[in-house]
């Protein structure tokens, strides 16, 4: 995976590092959607001007950007991605171990934790140090698969392919390795991912990140840089996450919505009248302090309930 660092910065406002990050991760996520089209064809939405509902059938101005961790998949990627390692004997125990703490950690109390998020960064970036790119291209394939595809939030699907259906390109923006979020993102029918770019010579991982993990002001500096690149109305666009760490994103675009929001995120959305939406157990819900959403089940069922929610008009 060209991008193994996932981390929660310390510092908030973005920096000449997250900036580097953001651009490293617009270039890479325009790269393996042009690669995309070119190998399978696309077929793009007639415009339809004067739409009056939203998603806007036919906007080529307007996309959406979804945060990946928890908000389209229960936990967190780089977890996944470390047992799908393990099992494949890239580590040892004691790792495992470790990668199964921070597991358990984020899924009980359902946000990141700085600590947490740096060790998984190093230890994954010593993990894949000196292995070629095509080699755990080809092993995050297989890892989807076994512990992945079964963990996407059938409503937040809905969300994105209400999106699609509207003619709209629809992005993933995560700190997990690129490679890692564009295979989701090819799995899920999306356009692409913005990912952690990982530093790799000659197809070759040198355990050195571009910039910094894809987190907080970076994914915003990523968002922008692939805005300006595509030609898109960032007040026209939608991003969806679950954490307060990705307010500055959420606060790029013209639809913001809050996703199984952690505590602080709830609070900041309610404050400024933002979307919100649950898509957890009643159980979960009821720790955090929000109401379950009902029909989580069939992703046509929460198709509907998907384009119900846009048209709530804001």
């Amino acid at each position: 995976m060209a991008a193994l660092g996932w981390l929660t910065p310390r510092r908030r406002s973005a920096t000449a590092r997250s900036v580097l990050a953001g651009e490293a991760a617009a270039e890479a996520a325009r790269k393996s959607s042009l690669a995309a089209e070119q190998s399978a064809g696309t077929e793009d939405g007639a415009a339809q001007d004067g739409e009056p509902e939203f998603p806007v059938v036919g906007d080529d101005r307007a996309a959406a950007f979804f945060d990946l961790d928890n908000t389209v998949m229960q936990g967190a990627a780089i977890f996944h991605f470390g047992r799908g390692l393990y099992k494949r004997k890239f580590f040892e125990r004691r790792e495992l171990t470790r990668f199964a703490w921070q597991q358990a950690w984020f899924r009980l109390a359902g946000v990141e934790d700085p600590e947490h998020m740096q060790d998984a960064r190093d230890s994954a970036l010593s993990i894949v140090k000196g292995h070629r790119v095509s080699e755990l291209m080809s092993i995050g394939e297989e890892i989807y698969d076994e512990y992945m595809a079964d963990r996407i939030w059938p409503g937040t699907r809905a969300l994105a392919q209400a999106h699609l259906d509207a003619g709209q390109k629809v992005w993933l923006v995560t700190a997990a390795p690129v490679e890692t979020a564009t295979i989701i993102a090819r799995r899920l029918g999306l356009t692409g991912a913005l990912g952690t770019v990982a530093e790799s010579v000659d197809g070759v991982y040198t355990g050195r990140l571009v910039g910094e993990p894809l987190h907080g002001p970076a994914k915003a500096e990523a968002v922008r840089a692939l805005a300006a690149a595509e030609g898109l109305d960032l007040a026209r666009c939608a991003a969806y996450s679950d954490s307060h760490n990705d307010i500055p994103m959420l606060s790029l675009v013209g639809h913001p919505y809050a996703i199984n929001p952690d505590a602080k995120l709830r609070k900041h959305a309610r404050a400024l009248d933002w979307r919100l939406r649950d898509y957890r157990t009643g159980r979960k819900a009821a720790k955090v302090g929000i109401p379950a959403a009902a029909g989580v089940g069939a992703l046509a069922g929460g198709t509907a309930a998907a384009v119900a929610l846009h048209r709530r008009r804001r």
